[in-house]
């Protein structure tokens, strides 16, 4: 990478840590390159990103952001998933990790909060954006349909009623 690109790199890590609100820290520890797609593809697929940096541009894009707290965990070859959705980068990088052991996972941050390996793993096992509004409309919607179905009931079974009658006087 030569000088003039540096600063472009430093601006660009600097916009995605002021615009997401999660950073899992992965130290890659040998991937190929068809992984590392995979890995790329499924982050995509998420709605997050992952990019390998070198650490001392990664440390100034830092500085002056929330996650100025992960500095002290940019050592070695390290690369950034990031994500608006709290959970979705931790979500695939843990997956992806449990079945190569070629990325480690180092630690992140929520915010200002810093996680350490099990923090990230723990924020993975939790249900994505996505998955929680799901379960806030399914909530929502379920009384409201209780509802119907309550106040539908008695008609049904008032017309059951008459049929019975009319069927006997038929008869």
């Amino acid at each position: 990478m030569d000088r003039a690109q540096k600063p472009i790199v430093v601006e660009e890590l600097n916009r995605t840590f002021n615009e997401v609100n999660v950073v899992v820290v992965t130290r890659n520890l040998g991937l190929t390159v068809a992984q590392s797609t995979a890995l790329r593809l499924k982050m995509r697929e998420g709605g997050a990103t992952y990019k390998v940096t070198k650490n001392s541009l990664a440390k100034i894009a830092t500085k002056g952001t929330v996650y100025e707290s992960i500095s002290d965990l940019l050592t070695g070859p390290i690369a950034l998933a990031s994500s608006i959705d709290p959970v979705a980068a931790a979500k695939i990088v843990v997956e992806f990790a449990k079945t190569n052991d070629k990325l480690e996972i180092v630690g992140g941050a929520m915010g200002s909060t810093v996680l350490d390996v099990n923090g990230v793993k723990a924020l993975a096992t939790m249900p994505s954006l996505d998955e929680l509004r799901a379960k806030i409309v399914g909530l929502v919607q379920a009384p409201a349909t209780k509802v119907v179905q309550i106040v539908q009931a008695p008609a049904g079974q008032l017309a059951r009623v008459f049929g019975a009658y009319a069927a006997k006087e038929a008869a």
